[in-house]
């Protein structure tokens, strides 16, 4: 997956409870087998049954290609689909930024890439209200080495985020590339089995 540093672009504000993965990623509407994700983002929220704007904030031309979605609490709730990610990241989005995130969309986020952050407090009400005043006409910036979010008037708003979840993001690893930087202890350990136990080798050796 591709690492992630640092970000800036537009922040997207969309500051409502419960948006759940089926809003975001309503995946009845795609046709074929490799579907249009960034396309299919929020699609049915988009449209009028007609299949006219709406009005919806995706449709504003300052977000055409938005890299920041703020929300409010419970983002991502629901199914368990990571294609709600794949639609963000299809979009231009990196980093999810809400008062709470799902558990199981969290993870999907950072196995694919996406920074999901979670502000609180008044820190979340000034960055949500410096989103929705700036409204796209100036880019915030994202910089995970630092931990800090910086809007376009210099404010900066710090986040937590476990270690290991920093460096799988920073090195752009998923599980299978977690577990091969252990690759040296995985061989030394398989030798070691060889070497102590040769009866679960040549088990393994039978069945194939």
């Amino acid at each position: 997956m591709q690492p992630f540093t640092t970000l800036s672009g537009p922040a997207m504000p969309m500051i409502e409870d419960d948006i759940n993965t089926d809003q975001i990623a309503p995946l009845q509407l795609s046709k074929g087998l490799t579907p249009d994700w960034g396309a299919l983002l929020f699609k049915r929220q988009r449209m009028n049954a007609d299949g006219s704007d709406n009005g919806h904030v995706l449709n504003k031309p300052q977000y055409k290609s938005p890299a920041i979605l703020v929300a409010n609490e419970n983002f991502g709730c629901g199914s368990s689909r990571e294609s709600a990610v794949w639609c963000l990241i299809g979009a231009g989005i990196r980093c999810v930024i809400a008062r709470s995130i799902a558990d199981i969309f969290r993870e999907n986020c950072l196995l694919n890439g996406l920074l999901p952050i979670e502000l609180s407090g008044a820190e979340m009400d000034r960055l949500q209200a410096l989103v929705t005043e700036i409204d796209g006409a100036q880019p915030f910036s994202v910089d995970l080495p630092a931990q800090s979010v910086r809007a376009p008037n210099g404010d900066t708003f710090a986040f937590e985020i476990s270690d290991s979840d920093k460096t799988r993001l920073l090195e752009g690893l998923d599980e299978v590339g977690l577990t091969m930087k252990h690759e040296s202890e995985i061989v030394a350990f398989e030798d070691k089995m060889r070497a102590t136990m040769p009866w679960t080798q040549e088990a393994r050796d039978r069945r194939r």
